[in-house]
């Protein structure tokens, strides 16, 4: 225990000798430890205590809740994003090489400021997933999701320690734009089914997020083959996480719409063939347009999507769009 003891001091000597020393009394920024409990803190939350107590209880209706919530997040994400422009993006950074300023400019210390509000916006994104446990939604809790929201407040805990600002704030520009969009999204999702028309561009958030992941790498990566005073430690960390995220999503986005596509294909033709028609005459296409469109969108609208889009965790899901009626 003695040891442990020394080596936990160790660590935090290093924190202290090389952290920012404008965040180092910061809520939550004198050590690593409790934003890692609170993460761990959160798994354990949402993959099992959770989910028991939900076990036998009835699922709650948070419609309003809802409502509440993601517009709230719209604000937020978009008052970051604003910030992160006046903190140096708009006029001030540059997209090749953007070092760290540690002095204690207007603009520099508003950026400071942003990376820590960014830092502490990964922490209201759990109520994402405690909706989905108060929903039972348990499908929605998937690997993907747990990863994506229990990293990220660990990831951007460093930053914040040691280079709040600078180049890696592109991270948080992007992904702030990106929440914008995604939060209006769940906000109309969450209306009601009226508005349901009107959410077709869903698949493109998914997109949207595999761009935003891309961008980030090449930003990142570009710094290990030109000189930019920026430590190359942060290029790899920043640049990796881009990495893991864009094949956890690129996973997600093929099993839920490619596979989708291609289970309502083969649908379609087995009805075809079971009514004893070809899919290449005209009584296929009677067959087809009258009895298997009906029949196929109505398995895949009822368990074909649902699956496709719960098995991974229809990230983007929070509303289970067209059956909003039934428990919002």
């Amino acid at each position: 225990m003695a040891l442990l003891l020394k080596y936990i001091d160790g660590i935090q000597e290093i924190f202290d000798k090389n952290g920012d020393p404008r965040t180092r009394d910061w809520p939550l920024m004198s050590s690593p430890l409790p934003t890692a409990i609170i993460c761990m803190s959160y798994i354990y939350l949402v993959k099992v205590v959770g989910p028991k107590l939900m076990e036998n209880r009835k699922p709650f209706q948070l419609r309003y809740v809802l409502i509440f919530y993601n517009l709230f997040q719209v604000i937020f994400s978009a008052w970051l994003f604003y910030e992160c422009l006046m903190g140096g993006w708009l006029n001030e950074y540059s997209f090749r090489c953007q070092p760290v300023d540690y002095s204690e400019s207007p603009s520099t210390v508003r950026m400071v400021h942003v990376c820590w509000w960014y830092y502490f916006s990964k922490f209201t994104e759990f109520m994402d997933t405690f909706f989905f446990v108060l929903r039972k939604k348990n499908e929605h809790i998937s690997t993907l999701h747990v990863i994506h929201h229990g990293l990220m407040p660990m990831s951007v805990w460093f930053g914040v320690k040691f280079t709040p600002g600078g180049h890696s704030t592109f991270f948080g520009l992007l992904n702030t734009f990106v929440h914008i969009i995604m939060y209006s999204y769940y906000l109309l999702a969450a209306l009601g089914p009226s508005i349901q028309k009107y959410l077709w561009w869903k698949k493109y958030l998914t997109t949207l997020q595999m761009v935003q992941f891309v961008a980030i790498m090449v930003h990142a990566f570009q710094l290990l083959f030109i000189d930019c005073n920026y430590p190359k430690a942060f290029v790899w960390w920043i640049g990796m996480h881009a990495v893991m995220f864009f094949f956890l999503f690129k996973e997600f986005y093929t099993q839920s719409y490619s596979s989708k596509k291609r289970k309502e294909k083969l649908e379609s033709q087995r009805l075809a063939l079971a009514n004893g028609s070809s899919p290449k005459d005209g009584s296929a296409n009677g067959h087809c347009n009258g009895t298997s469109n009906t029949v196929s969108n109505g398995l895949s609208n009822g368990f074909g999507v649902h699956k496709a889009q719960g098995s991974i965790a229809d990230y983007y899901s929070q509303h289970d769009d067209m059956r909003l009626t039934h428990r919002a």
